[in-house]
């Protein structure tokens, strides 16, 4: 049984909303869903995306999605903290003393307004038509606020989902074509505490709860019993 010190990610809240039994099963016993395919592409894209905005940000100058958009803020001129934010090793993190659990997660880029507050930017990229505000990424945001209020900052509880929509209409051109967009959503991380709070007293109980009735992973289990 895995007894070492719980941390959390947006990733770990979102598999607990989708199915506490799964959610234990990966964080209490290391027993994880089968991966899905790596997503190598989009993975490439992330780097390259955080290379170009590191060369703006180096230069001190405005990227021109947020100048497109009309977004009055700049990237975030630290970059050493926000190496420090985006690594999956360290990330922004807050440790609750009371529940003895650390909440992290790391983010692509932070935007930093003219009265200080700052806000998270995600980078996405999709073969889609459409680029969709998942409900994951909600929480994410709302997780990356929190986070940046806990570590003493200002919000104006804003997040920004950079979205890189792969452009099937002009041809392939020996290039991948991407349509950018920009979109801004409210971040509510009043919600978070609680949320948290109740993913890290699950994990301390030492029987697993049921799967989600919508699970597919707890209906191949019943299944596969079954044969």
């Amino acid at each position: 049984m895995n007894n070492k010190p719980i941390k959390l990610s947006p990733n770990s809240l979102n598999l607990f909303l989708e199915c506490p039994c799964c959610f234990w099963l990966e964080k209490k016993m290391g027993i994880r869903r089968p991966p899905p395919y790596p997503y190598a592409l989009n993975t490439a894209v992330d780097t390259l995306l955080k290379q170009e905005f590191d060369g703006y940000r180096a230069k001190g100058e405005p990227h021109p999605l947020l100048l497109s958009n009309n977004i009055p803020a700049k990237l975030f001129p630290n970059q050493s903290l926000l190496n420090q934010w985006r690594s999956n090793l360290a990330g922004i993190r807050f440790y609750d003393s009371e529940l003895d659990a650390t909440l992290f997660g790391a983010v692509d880029d932070i935007l930093e307004f003219a009265d200080g507050k700052l806000a998270p930017m995600d980078y996405k990229s999709t073969g889609s038509a459409v680029a969709t505000v998942y409900d994951r990424f909600q929480l994410q945001m709302d997780i990356y606020t929190h986070l940046l209020e806990k570590n003493g900052f200002q919000t104006p509880r804003k997040g920004y989902l950079a979205f890189y929509v792969v452009d099937k209409k002009n041809g392939f051109g020996g290039r991948l074509p991407f349509r950018e967009e920009l979109h801004e959503i409210e971040t509510n991380p009043l919600d978070v505490p609680e949320l948290f709070k109740d993913a890290v007293a699950l994990l301390r109980r030492e029987a697993p709860p049921l799967h989600s009735p919508d699970c597919k992973y707890g209906q191949w289990l019943k299944d596969a019993s079954k044969i």
